[in-house]
């Protein structure tokens, strides 16, 4: 049994993740079969189980949700990922599950839309600063140039980056001249007017995992071309698509599968917001854990 971490699973780097992803769902993953996520509260926050079988492996994440732990200095999500033989069930590998997390999420957010994003340098616009926030800047800059990348905060004299207030004008006009805005909060309420977004915006939204939470407004959703990881997982966990859709606001015919639009069999429409909303599915770690093992068997 090896135990990888984080340096060695971050290594794989933001396209190689992108890869796998792109290349599971090319090779015939379906996201509707994947077990459902396990919640399990404790005193001071979640235990999180995320089983998942591939080809050549079965493995589960253990994440902890900690809300109290950025006051602490420490990671609000933190999580270890096991790798099983599929055929006997023995332990292979523990990889570093907080790494493997910040590595996956930005991965399968850009695979779902790099069809639709520009070739031109981006500007983009990133509503927070934790871990997500700063990942998903890395793995677009690792796929597409970047312009700029400006930061919306509620707090900016707390940051090191370049940051402006999250309810300003300079935010306003940061959001309305973006390409790409990435939503990495734990926001419950929507954190901005959607009728400041440009027709051709690309949203990105994974700040929660839970039906009451959301970050983007029903507005948006209605006027954009929603896609989610899958649709019954969303319409269990995503509180932007479950409030969208209980206001009246977004059909559920109307959801688009991660897998169609990866796998081409669906078009976004280029006049009109395009938006990701993802919640984390089991499948996802596998197959980047998958990558990250092969590419140590390889060195």
């Amino acid at each position: 049994m090896r135990y990888l971490d984080a340096a060695t699973v971050l290594a794989l780097g933001p396209a190689g993740a992108v890869g796998a992803v792109v290349d599971a769902l090319r090779g015939g993953l379906d996201p509707s079969l994947d077990p459902a996520r396990s919640a399990v509260e404790v005193s001071h926050g979640q235990l999180l189980l995320m089983p998942s079988q591939g080809t050549t492996a079965v493995g589960i994440k253990v994440a902890t949700v900690a809300p109290d732990n950025p006051g602490r200095g420490l990671p609000r999500i933190q999580a270890t990922y096991l790798m099983f033989d599929p055929l006997t069930l023995t332990l292979r590998a523990a990889l570093d599950g907080t790494a493997l997390t910040t590595l996956r999420t930005p991965a399968v957010s850009v695979a779902a839309v790099l069809a639709v994003l520009p070739d031109r340098p981006l500007h983009l616009t990133v509503v927070g600063a934790g871990p997500q926030a700063l990942a998903h800047v890395r793995t677009l800059a690792a796929l597409r140039p970047l312009a700029t990348v400006t930061h919306l905060l509620r707090d900016p004299s707390r940051a090191t980056l370049h940051a402006v207030r999250l309810d300003s004008p300079e935010a306003d006009a940061a959001l309305g001249a973006a390409d790409v805005v990435v939503c990495a909060t734990s926001a419950r309420t929507p954190l901005f007017d959607s009728r400041v977004l440009g027709d051709r915006a690309v949203v990105i939204a994974i700040g929660s995992h839970e039906p009451t939470a959301r970050e983007l407004d029903g507005a948006l959703l209605g006027r954009a071309t929603v896609v989610v990881e899958d649709v019954a997982t969303a319409l269990r966990e995503a509180g932007d698509v479950v409030l969208a859709v209980d206001e009246g606001q977004l059909r559920i015919a109307d959801l688009v599968p991660l897998r169609d639009v990866v796998r081409g069999a669906s078009a976004p429409p280029s006049d009109r917001p395009l938006v990701f909303k993802g919640v984390g599915m089991s499948w996802q770690d596998l197959v980047v854990a998958e990558a990250v093992v092969a590419r140590q068997a390889e060195r």
